[in-house]
């Protein structure tokens, strides 16, 4: 339900800042703080809740990193879309139809090819997981900060240079829901496979280069079977709360 409600409030904000009003266009910077300021307070509001995922990309890289299992990742995804339809349904119905204009709809700009629109949105989405698994690591020690706004600020980040390319994606489920609504789905594909490919990267780059688990092959396998035995995920969170909490602690002076 959380991941349902924050997509659907997610791609209502966010796509209604790209709307046409005639007196007040968007412009670039608006639209890329609106969606960072939008996943940034519903990441504050539902993180805890169910890890404000909020993106099938998101999802697909906890996967791969064996974060969570397989029968959740599906479900988590299936709410994202269900979501980000709502959330696209319900504005299409509040918006007015001369200020409408595309919805909001994802699609290929200033004449960038397909090979290019699909290598942006990869690296869009590869710097979004990294920014992710980096703010939200409970191994770390130092300083992090808050992960809503390091997350908000890394998607207002990638708008700032995918508009000009594809309007900026990094987000299925934000693609899928106005195109549905809509009817329009010419070069949808992009929006999956950019996305997906770029989170997959990341998650491996980030769980075995840049920061391994010491989890061994069979706790992954059973984590994304969703059989680890409660014990051990009773021990393995145990472990993964220890460094926060020694961040958290003030050394007497």
């Amino acid at each position: 339900m959380a991941e349902l409600l924050g997509t659907s409030i997610f791609v209502f904000i966010g796509v209604g800042s790209a709307l046409k009003w005639q007196l007040d266009p968007p412009t670039v910077l608006h639209i890329a703080l609106t969606f960072g300021l939008g996943i940034g307070t519903m990441v504050q509001a539902v993180g805890h809740i169910s890890g404000a995922h909020l993106n099938p990309a998101v999802t697909v890289a906890f996967l791969v990193g064996s974060q969570i299992s397989l029968l959740r990742a599906v479900c988590y995804i299936c709410a994202q879309m269900l979501g980000a339809v709502a959330g696209a349904g319900v504005l299409y119905g509040l918006t007015p139809e001369r200020v409408r204009g595309d919805f909001g709809v994802n699609d290929l700009k200033n004449n960038a090819t397909a090979g290019q629109a699909v290598t942006v949105e990869l690296f869009l989405t590869l710097q979004l997981i990294l920014c992710i698994y980096a703010s939200t690591d409970s191994r770390r020690t130092d300083n992090v900060g808050s992960p809503s706004i390091s997350i908000g600020l890394s998607v207002a980040l990638g708008h700032l240079l995918g508009i000009y390319f594809t309007g900026c994606s990094m987000n299925p489920a934000r693609s899928f829901g106005p195109a549905i609504i809509v009817g329009e789905f010419y070069m949808h594909w992009i929006f999956w496979i950019g996305p997906l490919i770029g989170a997959v990267l990341a998650s491996l780059i980030y769980n075995y280069i840049l920061c391994p688990q010491s989890l061994c092959w069979s706790e992954k396998l059973s984590i994304c079977k969703g059989t680890l035995e409660s014990e051990h995920v009773e021990e393995w969170e145990e472990q993964k709360e220890q460094p926060r909490r020694k961040s958290m602690e003030l050394d007497p002076l």
